[in-house]
């Protein structure tokens, strides 16, 4: 019976045949490989039981998977998750000077490490000096690929094999197996550790801290919380302490932000400007967190201390490139000409109208008829920023007997779409859509509508 079934399998010679009678523009070796991978499906299902389709059906199949190989694995995603900084999705998307600047250097030539007065080799870290020192008030800055690089040439250049002292409710796991104490071990840095997990004072880094000491170590609860019983010092405090023990006072700020986060309804973040005003010598912080920038790590403050880490050798193993450079510096002269509300795309997405959401999310559910309906949920901030923190939104719930199955059919949408199952339901955020994207959310949703079988009600 199995030879009998798999007789009516096409060859992969018909296979192809029939798809180049459709189109003629795939390339040959990739046309035959999707023929061959669309037959040996076909194959599978047929000893499985399954009546074998058309020729027609499987050369389609086949036009499929050779159009699918020929897209990029990295491709645009309408995030309609309701999560701001979506670490998976990319963190902050940028805004479109940002872009600009980044496409500005990117067609041709730039002055990257040339100084255009005197016609001699420059140096790309000075093209972020400027801006850091007018958005954050450091007296020097150095950009380097993330903030784990930022911390781990910190502790190497100005630690190892020294002490640092760090709260016991800091020593944590930040994400993807990022954990403090193994960063001061890998960079030769002597982790000592002070307090409990819930309550630690000044008093406790002040008594440990000796001649062996190289700096204290605060690390901002960035994606974490500690909630109750809790006592941790100020920066301030903790400026005092270094300032009187003769040792730096390293500030990981993680989220890198530079707003008063309480104008938004969000519960207040420390600021890098608060952090340099208040006494850290370094303040680190990533760039495509709250700051809404490129992916980079930022290392800002005492103007010797980063000429030390510009002239160490690690600087040009984590040196960036000329477009996170452009990118970092558009981000950086929107917050100086006080334009983020409007330019940067994570803070008008924070700041969206509550009604100009509702009326989106109502659109899509008009699109699926009686398949949805606008319920009132919470849009996060994500990213390992504000942890817990989030900001009220509608959206379109979409209710069908399969909401894991729409969710699927829309992320193989071209572009994919990303919302959230929950409840059972498939729920669509517009805060972190682009109002521009409205139209292919709703056309998406009824086209997963119809693959479904559960056309939309109109």
């Amino acid at each position: 019976m199995d030879n009998e079934r798999l007789r009516q399998v096409p060859s992969v010679d018909a296979v192809l045949a029939a798809m180049r009678e459709v189109s003629s523009d795939i390339p040959h070796p990739a046309a035959l490989e999707a023929a061959r991978r669309a037959v040996a499906e076909l194959r599978e299902s047929v000893v499985a039981g399954e009546a074998a389709p058309a020729l027609e059906a499987v050369a389609q199949r086949a036009q499929e998977l050779a159009d699918r190989g020929r897209q990029p694995s990295l491709r645009r995603v309408i995030n309609a998750s309701g999560v701001i900084l979506q670490t998976n999705l990319g963190r902050a998307p940028l805004s479109a000077r940002a872009v600009a600047a980044m496409q500005e250097v990117a067609l041709g030539y730039s002055n990257l490490e040339y100084d255009l007065e005197v016609g001699v080799r420059g140096s790309r870290h000075d093209h972020v000096r400027e801006l850091l020192h007018k958005a954050t008030g450091a007296e020097d800055g150095l950009v380097v690929n993330n903030n784990a690089a930022a911390l781990f040439m910190v502790l190497q250049v100005f630690a190892r094999g020294l002490e640092v002292v760090v709260s016991r409710g800091q020593a944590v796991e930040i994400g993807g197996g990022f954990r403090i104490p193994d960063v001061l071990r890998q960079s030769g840095a002597k982790l000592v550790e002070v307090g409990t997990t819930n309550r630690t004072y000044a008093r406790d880094y002040a008594e440990v801290c000796s001649l062996e000491t190289a700096a204290i170590l605060r690390v901002h609860a960035s994606n974490f919380k500690i909630v109750g019983f809790a006592t941790e010092p100020s920066t301030g405090e903790l400026a005092e302490v270094a300032r009187a023990a003769n040792v730096l006072l390293i500030d990981d700020l993680g989220s890198g932000c530079l707003v008063d986060t309480t104008r938004y309804g969000l519960v207040r973040e420390p600021t890098v400007q608060e952090s340099i005003a208040k006494g850290a010598d370094l303040a680190l912080f990533s760039g495509d967190k709250l700051l809404g920038g490129p992916q980079c790590g930022v290392i800002a403050g005492k103007a010797e201390l980063v000429e030390e880490l510009r002239q160490h050798p690690l600087a040009r193993a984590l040196r960036v490139d000329k477009l996170t450079i452009a990118a970092l510096n558009a981000t950086l002269a929107s917050y100086v000409d006080g334009r983020e509300a409007e330019e940067i795309p994570v803070w008008r997405m924070v700041g969206t109208d509550l009604e100009q959401i509702r009326v989106r999310a109502e659109a899509w559910v008009e699109a699926v008829g009686g398949r949805g309906r606008v319920v009132e949920a919470t849009s996060m901030v994500g990213g390992g920023s504000l942890p817990g923190e989030g900001v009220r939104t509608w959206c379109a719930a979409i209710e069908v007997t399969d909401a894991d199955r729409l969710a699927h059919l829309l992320r193989a949408n071209d572009p994919p779409i990303a919302g959230r199952v929950q409840d059972g339901r498939l729920l669509m955020d517009p805060r972190t859509v682009e109002p521009g994207d409205d139209p292919i959310v709703a056309e998406g949703l009824v086209h997963g509508l119809s693959k479904l079988g559960e056309k939309a009600e109109n």
